[in-house]
């Protein structure tokens, strides 16, 4: 396959587009959406370029960018790869212990940062860190406190340097290779110490042609981006967007994604599960203060849009005229506001990062919301599988993308092979070694089937499979899939491993239980006192039992404890990527959990 160079693709990309804006990002004192063109784009990518051979970077040098969402970042990021150097993502919110090893681990000389809390963490590491050298701020508003191995970017890029500089520059352009090393990605470490996954130019080529040859976008589109670029999920979207001549809108803060969504009416847009469960939380919620009237028009219009999508266009089968008909109705009065609630102009939404369950990927179809599941990990840059525009199933994570191939190994494992594959851990050749099949399938850690129709289906992480003392298995990740879609829930960890039944720990919708007390005049002082209220207790067993009705009875949760505070990255509960981190949970919470298992 004859893939291309990133770098050589955004150098095509800026004769073709010139003056067009490639990127935008939202000015803080005006609050509008500015852009920035190709040609500056280009520009300002040479520029970083040239400061960090200036500064000695080095072919295959690992430098690091710590610093949440902003156009900057993908700038620093292109810039690093244009100089044939390495690019080492760190997630903003990891705390300094965690940034530390990887500093350490990859030998980090130069590191951009984002905002104050990266730029102190960073500082902390370097009076104790023998590899990193120079702290690069790409904004203005970093208070160094006089520490001198630190500069904006803006300094950084407009140094005078030498005519050897671009000449070298122009020679590393010109030698690159797709097999020279692109990125390492740091995996969160769910199960212990982080390991840097290896992907070269070529995995990101071939993973950008797959995606091209699956997606049907033009450059008319346009795409928020606002999960962490650090993750190879938004990342490797960005880089699809860039190489496509989509215009790419960088949103700082997650918190504002609401009314975002309704600035820049974006086409397309990378999701995760719990955006959609939050949402469908909010709908629901809706419905039940809507009058009666109101409620049985939405479910005549969604009940239409779900015979009009799910049951005909899905599966490319002809629409009946009335249907049409009655479809353009329930568009009008009901599914294209459910619809505005993500701009009005979505065309379709790749989710992943974790499970979305089928009847909440059925119910946003319905009304006209395209859904297009996957799976992957960062060990397969990304994407292994998703939805088709037809016949795919709702209960499945799609088919494998072109190149790729799935099938299921031992223990129900899903193996995989393509050229998306990792080339290996960094520094890590037995972990690498452990990952593999003797005849190079790499082992996804996950177990799954394929159906007949070659749809993948995701069982759960097979290390987070748990065996209760009786030997039945229980897949934790199905069912808190099932309780988190409710809006009463905010987050849940089922525990059962080697114990006599299935419990849980659960951290309710705050906002939502407060709400339940006026409604239901039940006096608190506190959430401590709420969440140990009778009245809150029998109706969050009312809900357990309701949302579990479809599981086994071995499977289902027998008893629970209500949480005061979230599980949050900061306490090392959950990774950047929202996954529970169990281990940790079971362990800050033992004597709460071993509190449920005694008679």
């Amino acid at each position: 396959m004859n893939y291309k160079h990133l770098t050589e693709v955004i150098k095509e990309n800026t004769q073709r587009f010139s003056t067009k804006n490639a990127i935008f990002y939202k000015n803080i004192e005006t609050k509008n959406w500015d852009g920035i063109s190709w040609e500056n784009f280009y520009q300002q990518i040479q520029n970083v370029s040239k400061a960090l051979i200036n500064f000695g970077i080095k072919e295959q040098q690992n430098v690091a960018i710590f610093a949440q969402n902003m156009a900057e970042w993908i700038i620093a990021d292109i810039a690093i790869m244009n100089t044939r150097a390495v690019t080492v993502p760190i997630y903003a919110t990891n705390s300094a212990k965690e940034t530390a090893y990887i500093i350490n681990d990859a030998e980090i000389s130069v590191i951009f940062i984002g905002d104050q809390e990266e730029f102190d963490k960073a500082e902390e590491i370097s009076k104790t860190n023998k590899y990193l050298k120079l702290i690069v701020s790409l904004t203005e508003t970093v208070d160094f406190r006089n520490y001198k191995n630190a500069v904006y970017l803006s300094d950084f890029v407009n140094a005078e340097f030498p005519e050897s500089i671009d000449k070298e520059l122009e020679k590393r352009f010109f030698e690159h290779q797709l097999d020279d090393l692109a990125s390492i990605i740091y995996t969160s470490g769910t199960t212990g110490e982080p390991k840097g996954v290896m992907l070269d130019h070529n995995n990101f080529a071939a993973s950008l042609k797959a995606h091209e040859d699956e997606l049907d976008v033009n450059i008319n589109d346009t795409s928020l981006s606002f999960l962490p670029l650090s993750h190879i999920y938004e990342r490797s979207w960005v880089f699809f967007c860039i190489q496509s001549g989509i215009q790419v809108y960088f949103n700082q803060d997650p918190k504002e994604i609401a009314e975002v969504l309704k600035e820049v009416k974006p086409s397309l847009m990378c999701t995760v599960p719990r955006i959609f469960e939050k949402i469908f939380a909010a709908i629901q919620d809706k419905r039940k203060e809507a009058s009666p009237t109101k409620m049985k028009l939405a479910s005549w219009a969604l009940g239409i849009g779900n015979n009009y999508f799910n049951n005909h266009k899905r599966i490319d089968k002809k629409v009946p005229f009335a249907l049409k008909l009655k479809h353009k109705i329930a568009d009008k009065l009901v599914l294209s506001k459910l619809r505005g609630v993500f701009g009005g102009n979505i065309k379709f939404m790749p989710c992943g990062g974790a499970p979305l369950a089928a009847d909440m990927v059925s119910y946003f179809h319905s009304f006209g919301l395209n859904i297009k599941c996957g799976y992957g990990l960062t060990e397969t840059t990304a994407t292994v599988s998703l939805f088709g525009n037809q016949h795919f199933e709702f209960n499945s994570a799609g088919k494998a993308i072109a190149g790729t191939e799935i099938k299921i190994g031992a223990n129900n494992e899903i193996l995989v092979k393509g050229p998306g594959v990792m080339k290996g851990y960094y520094k890590k050749p037995k972990a690498t070694a452990e990952v593999f099949t003797e005849d190079g399938w790499f082992k996804t850690g996950d177990a799954g089937k394929l159906d007949e129709k070659g749809n993948l289906v995701i069982t759960d992480r097979i290390k987070d499979l748990m065996k209760t003392s009786g030997g039945k298995y229980i897949a934790p990740q199905k069912l808190e899939t099932a309780l988190v879609n409710d809006s009463f829930i905010e987050q849940i960890a089922v525990i059962g491993d080697q114990q006599k039944y299935v419990t849980a720990l659960a951290v309710p919708s705050f906002e939502n239980i407060k709400k339940y007390a006026i409604e239901h005049s039940i006096g608190f002082k506190d959430i401590e006192e709420l969440i140990n209220h009778n009245q809150i207790k029998d109706m969050f067993e009312k809900r357990f039992e309701e949302l579990q009705k479809e599981f086994s009875k071995f499977e289902k949760i027998k008893k629970f404890t209500l949480l005061p505070k979230e599980f949050s990255i900061e306490a090392g509960e959950i990774t950047a990527t929202l996954k529970l981190k169990r281990k940790v949970i079971q362990k800050k919470y033992k004597e709460l959990i071993d509190k449920m298992y005694k008679d």
